[in-house]
């Protein structure tokens, strides 16, 4: 088939690849406009429009893909499918009519669980033992299309919302290229979603990523996974936002300190929760790099009974 291959981040970058080495004929790329990155701010173009440039592959940059210009763009391509890794726009159904075979999704979760734009994050939030990746065709309604196929993967104790999504791109990528053989072949047909345990996955904010240190400490540590690497979980220390990487769960047997109360080592520091204390992994204070938790505690002189998460400044603190 000829297909024209739509996506914007790094994730989508496996799936590109696999599509660009299967025998299907990549046409084309869509993706975001170039964004300013760094601190100069300069434009600078997307890893899936870089990739797509290094292969010689032809990339399309529309402000909106309801732009007349675009779509005729597009259509001139006469893509048979356009496969789908996190794009990033909504796509109007006069694009979504272009191609034969419609769009074909790659999403990060096992529909219809977890519909919207962060499913891996909530997944672990919620302490999904088993995710996936899902196929299906792009519809108006939100991850609503009919699928075609699906994966499964088993999230892992320590797994971050990086480490999981990293595996699902690798496996998702196969899943997109299989489904694209088996459209052409003639032997896959689309099915339509269950209405039943339809859950809903928004991105999730900054504010949201706030811990709450009378959280039981099971649940704080799914928290903090599931905002690592993005947007970050952090707390307030000397009324200023410090970034907190995962933490380990202690012994049930530990002794117990207050919720956010600190109890520094000389190789560790524990912080009090709703249940028992966690061992703070890295911290990242303002300012500062990403360091050890005992490293940030010596250098910050951390005395006894310091509480993170007080907050003079009403929760306007800087953001590390």
């Amino acid at each position: 088939m000829r297909v024209v291959f739509a996506g914007t981040p790094e994730v989508a970058l496996p799936s590109l690849e696999a599509v660009a080495g299967s025998r299907h004929e990549l046409v084309g790329v869509v993706t975001r406009p170039d964004a300013p990155a760094g601190r100069g701010r300069r434009l600078v173009a997307s890893p899936v429009a870089q990739r797509a440039e290094e292969l010689g592959v032809p990339v399309l940059k529309p402000d909106h893909p309801r732009d007349p210009a675009f779509q005729a763009q597009l259509a001139a391509l006469e893509p048979d499918a356009c496969p789908v890794v996190a794009y990033g726009a909504l796509l109007p159904q006069s694009a979504l009519d272009i191609p034969a075979h419609g769009w074909i999704n790659l999403h990060f979760s096992c529909l219809p669980n977890w519909r919207g734009a962060a499913p891996v994050q909530h997944s672990i939030w919620a302490g999904d033992e088993v995710t996936g990746a899902t196929t299906f065709r792009i519809v108006k309604e939100l991850d609503a299309g009919p699928t075609f196929g699906v994966m499964t993967e088993r999230i892992r104790p320590h797994d971050t919302a990086g480490d999981l999504l990293g595996r699902l791109a690798e496996g998702g990528a196969h899943l997109l290229v299989q489904t694209l053989d088996a459209l052409e072949d003639g032997t896959l047909w689309a099915r339509q979603q269950s209405e039943d345990g339809i859950t809903l996955a928004p991105k999730i904010l900054v504010e949201d990523a706030r811990i709450d240190w009378s959280q039981p400490a099971v649940a704080l540590d799914r928290q903090v996974r599931a905002c690592t690497p993005s947007p970050g979980a952090w707390s307030l220390f000397e009324g200023e936002r410090i970034k907190i990487g995962p933490v380990t769960l202690e012994p049930a047997a530990a002794e117990r300190l207050a919720p956010g109360v600190l109890a520094v080592g000389k190789n560790h520091v524990l912080v009090g929760t709703g249940t028992t204390p966690v061992r703070l992994g890295e911290v990242k204070a303002f300012g500062k790099k990403q360091m050890a938790a005992a490293d940030w505690a010596r250098g910050a002189r951390i005395e006894a009974g310091v509480r993170l998460g007080d907050d003079p400044t009403d929760g306007r603190g800087e953001q590390a």
